[in-house]
């Protein structure tokens, strides 16, 4: 039997998450181009030192929900960076938000950012990390020389309590695995990513906790709300053996370790 909406608004509101419980479920939900971004956004943003006025990079943004999220609840000013949202449609959001001072839409490729050096007082990514940041160089080359030394980078995105054996996942999610799955891996994979490139100290790499099951509320809430498809099914029978969402929180060294890549000045 299909939950009245006023069901679905109380399942998208767990205590968990207080301060998305704040955002209308309505404009949430048609706003997400994947799980529940507001809730990632509030489990990483607590772990991190964020402070009224800093600059902030949300990179991959999608629909610039996690940036009005940023702005509203730290009094941050976001850079909302995105490839696949047109900075327009991003803007009339920012500007329906009344946080046009604080929240600027950018169109751009996660490898072509059009940033000064050190330019951020910190960076996040949220759901989007994951499919460029898996190159080994991404980091090095692209990314880490727009944040100040000591300044942190955070993402939250899918990934794997630890990595498949195998490399194939097991039996049980075969039947529900697409291609770019592929780069979902462990914190124990990110946190080595990461510290080798000899620019961060990483300090969490974790599994956010009962991340399978917020996920999988977030899907099938969303998916009723909007009569779709989801990944439920995948979530209910991993039971988070194995799936779940992955954090990092690392700070830029002040002087990297190692010798310094050609990305990097």
């Amino acid at each position: 039997m299909s939950r009245t909406k006023q069901e679905l608004t109380e399942a998208f509101r767990p205590a968990d998450f207080p301060r998305s419980a704040k955002y209308d479920v309505d404009w949430t939900i048609r706003h997400m181009m994947g799980p529940n971004v507001l809730w990632l956004t509030e489990s990483l943003s607590g772990l991190m030192d964020l402070k009224p006025g800093m600059r902030v990079l949300d990179l991959g943004c999608g629909t610039a929900i996690s940036s009005i999220f940023l702005a509203k609840e730290f009094d941050l000013q976001v850079w909302a960076t995105d490839l696949w949202v047109p900075a327009s449609n991003n803007w009339e959001r920012i500007r329906e938000a009344g946080l046009e001072d604080r929240v600027f839409p950018i169109y751009a490729e996660a490898r072509s950012l059009p940033f000064a050096a050190e330019f951020f007082d910190a960076i996040v990514s949220m759901d989007a990390y994951h499919y460029f940041g898996t190159d080994d160089l991404y980091l090095g080359n692209h990314l880490v020389r727009f944040v100040k030394p000591e300044g942190q980078v955070g993402i939250v995105v899918p990934g794997l309590v630890q990595e498949f054996p195998s490399g194939d996942p097991p039996e049980h999610l075969e039947p529900h695995w697409y291609w770019d799955f592929s780069s979902f891996h462990s914190p124990r994979w990110w946190r080595r990513n990461w510290e080798r490139s000899g620019f961060m100290t990483v300090e969490l790499a974790d599994m956010l906790p009962d991340g399978w099951k917020h996920w999988m509320t977030s899907d099938s809430v969303s998916g009723e709300w909007k009569g779709e498809g989801s990944h439920v099914e995948m979530l209910r029978v991993d039971a988070g053996r194995n799936l779940g969402f992955t954090r990092m929180v690392a700070r830029r060294r002040r002087e990297p370790r190692g010798h310094s890549l050609s990305g990097v000045s």
